[in-house]
């Protein structure tokens, strides 16, 4: 088989989607619903091509799965992370499998109702269970993927994606250092995202704020929003300059005028949460309340 590492995002949620709604119409189906089991006569059907389809994308999904471990394995600390969701998902693979094999079974005695029927209540047994291993198997790639990382910013093998992965790894250590109170580490953390992204307007007002929360530098900060004249249709740098020198105003132990500046802002966003929560805090009338 081909390297199809790079579909396995995608592999896998057709995986999920298909064999949850084929084992719930399998389940469905094989329940003593009376006269509404006739009008739901499809669900046998359905399930039978669900199951199908669906087993036969678990079989790639952990193909590709085994095709594109190694560099995320290789991650230090993932490699755990990676192993138990490549067990389970062969686990899942398995499950489905023998699902599978009591659907073909069920179709093969056709002309025997009742042992159709009972493998087809075995398909229903097993395939609750399936979908236990298979919840498992997708929660551990969802702890690979957002607790380690896993495949972000590789999958494309562009070094751009790569520096992305980088640019937000920085932005959301510098959140955490300063919500811990290193606000040391979090200014070397911005220096250095400026350092990998000069040019960029929204890390150059991240340097900024960095002055102002994490280096005690509000006055320098205030000096250097003077210099800048957002565009006319900047919205964006307007409210950011805006923002910040209020912010260094009130560092600075001025906060009549910190609120000045946010009621300056208020024509042009009258409905930021953001800003109409600042001048609440800083004692300025609270947004009108809408009409009912």
């Amino acid at each position: 088989m081909p390297n199809i590492a790079y579909f396995h995002p995608q592999t896998v949620h057709f995986v999920i989607a298909l064999l949850f709604v084929g084992v719930i119409a399998r389940v469905v189906s094989v329940l003593p619903l009376g006269a509404l089991a006739k009008r739901i006569g499809f669900a046998g059907p359905m399930a039978a091509v669900l199951i199908f389809v669906g087993t036969i994308a678990s079989v790639v999904a952990v193909k590709s799965g085994a095709q594109a471990h190694g560099p995320a394995e290789r991650v230090p600390g993932a490699r755990d992370a990676v192993v138990a969701h490549e067990e389970w998902g062969e686990r899942a693979r398995n499950a489905f499998l023998v699902v599978a094999a009591l659907e073909l079974l069920a179709i093969g005695l056709y002309a025997k109702p009742a042992a159709a029927k009972w493998l087809r209540v075995g398909s229903a047994v097993v395939g609750v269970g399936g979908l236990i291993v298979l919840f498992e198997a997708a929660e551990h790639g969802g702890d690979l993927v957002y607790k380690y990382a896993g495949g972000i910013g590789i999958r494309s093998g562009d070094s751009t994606d790569v520096q992305r992965l980088l640019v937000a790894a920085l932005y959301h250590n510098i959140q955490a250092d300063r919500h811990a109170g290193r606000n040391e580490s979090a200014a070397r953390l911005v220096d250095e995202l400026a350092r990998r992204m000069p040019v960029d307007a929204t890390v150059r007002w991240m340097v900024l704020e960095s002055r102002i929360t994490d280096r005690g530098d509000a006055a320098g900060a205030l000096l250097a929003l003077d210099s800048i004249t957002p565009a006319g249709d900047d919205m964006r740098g307007k409210m950011m300059k805006g923002m910040l020198t209020s912010q260094a105003l009130e560092a600075l132990g001025n906060a009549d005028s910190a609120l000045k500046v946010l009621e300056a802002l208020r024509p042009d966003f009258p409905q930021s949460p953001r800003l109409l929560q600042a001048i609440e805090r800083l004692g300025g009338a609270p947004a009108p309340q809408p009409t009912p």
